[in-house]
């Protein structure tokens, strides 16, 4: 789904940045989210996360590069394999609130990357069978509205998020 030149990178920061300790222990898949069963079943996963307590499953600002409707079939093959208790937070781009926002799925296609952006209706799919946080499926930066997104306006910020607990 990368740059194959920036995959690298990416890595080699990572390795540096992300340290385990006592306190908790974290690590880097070099993976590709549309094999869900390769990333489910890295050795290196399974060292790292306890499959038997709840965890969280975060797909922030990632599902919009994978089109068509295999996100949803991504979404339930990783929720499968979570205990009750667990939890899914995800973004994702979405054209409904500035039309003009499908030049940045243009961008990416130009360049030859998948992109797809999805009106709310398809956002809320992602989280079917799972019990949605209030306040559901929102604008990004309206999700918290603490105040702390004064002054943004949908169009800046193109996009839907939610949490919902399995």
């Amino acid at each position: 789904m990368c740059n194959q030149g920036v995959v690298p990178i990416v890595l080699a920061h990572a390795r540096v940045l992300l340290t385990s300790s006592p306190e908790g222990r974290t690590v880097y898949l070099d993976a590709d989210l549309r094999d869900p069963d390769g990333i489910l079943e890295s050795e290196q996963l399974h060292s790292t996360l306890d499959f038997s307590q709840p965890v969280a499953l975060s797909l922030v600002s990632v599902l919009h590069f994978v089109e068509g409707d295999e996100p949803y079939a991504i979404v339930r093959r990783l929720l499968e394999r979570l205990a009750p208790g667990s939890h899914l937070v995800l973004s994702h781009g979405t054209a409904d609130l500035d039309p003009g926002a499908q030049r940045i799925v243009d961008s990416y296609r130009q360049r030859g990357l998948a992109c797809q952006f999805r009106t709310r209706d398809e956002v809320t799919r992602l989280f079917d069978g799972l019990t949605l946080l209030e306040p559901g499926v929102q604008v990004i930066h309206r999700w918290r509205p603490d105040g702390t997104a004064d002054g943004l306006t949908d169009t800046e910020v193109p996009g839907y998020s939610g949490i919902a607990r399995k």
